[in-house]
């Protein structure tokens, strides 16, 4: 609701950037906001360019929220492909990049959020629960190869054992295998986290 000023510094470019908003981002709200156009993430400058039309430039004056572009930077990510990503994922040296972003995009707010993800692929993670359905999990463990639906059957496993369900069946097992109360799908993820490590962690082992 106030002016901006070159002279305060309000709105710098560099300090969008430090704050790590999407580009894409900052120039779908600068164009979007104050338009007849619901504010909302492109794919590329030619998709915004498409949908900027004078004529629907309200009257009144525009006003910019950082909370808004935070929320639109984060959706820009969510709907990212992984083709524009995969610069950006090998500057930051992540590994199994493709089928990272996959899972993990969604959960992004800024893009080295990513970083967090592969940690908790690769570890060290430090296991932060225990109990009756941790320790039906160990015995749950399916042999790998893993895909998409080890997840289903181990969390089947585990509730027919223990009699679990709901959060008091996946908040423990999330937990002990990411570090984590929050994240990518668990059916995603597992198979990035491998044998070994899911293992380990379940069994209390920092892996």
């Amino acid at each position: 609701g106030e002016g901006l000023s070159k002279r305060l510094g309000h709105l710098a470019l560099r300090n969008l950037r430090e704050a790590e908003c999407e580009p894409l981002a900052v120039a779908a709200l600068a164009v979007l906001v104050g338009t007849a156009e619901a504010v909302r993430p492109v794919h590329d400058l030619g998709e915004l360019a498409g949908l900027l039309d004078l004529a629907h430039i309200s009257r009144a004056p525009a006003k910019f929220d950082e909370a808004e572009l935070a929320a639109l930077s984060a959706r820009t990510l969510h709907q990212m492909d992984y083709a524009m990503a995969e610069p950006r994922l090998a500057v930051l040296g992540v590994a199994d990049a493709e089928t990272l972003w996959a899972v993990a995009r969604g959960n992004l707010a800024k893009f080295s959020d990513i970083l967090v993800w592969q940690q908790v692929v690769a570890g060290p993670v430090t296991p932060g629960a225990s109990g009756l359905v941790v320790e039906a999990a160990v015995t749950a463990l399916p042999a790998e190869p893993w895909d998409g639906t080890t997840w289903k059957a181990l969390t089947e496993a585990v509730k027919a054992s223990t009699g679990a369900k709901g959060r008091e069946l996946f908040m423990p097992l999330r937990l002990a295998l990411t570090g984590l109360e929050h994240g990518p799908e668990l059916a995603g993820l597992l198979p990035l986290i491998g044998h070994a490590r899911a293992s380990a962690r379940l069994r209390g082992e920092s892996a």
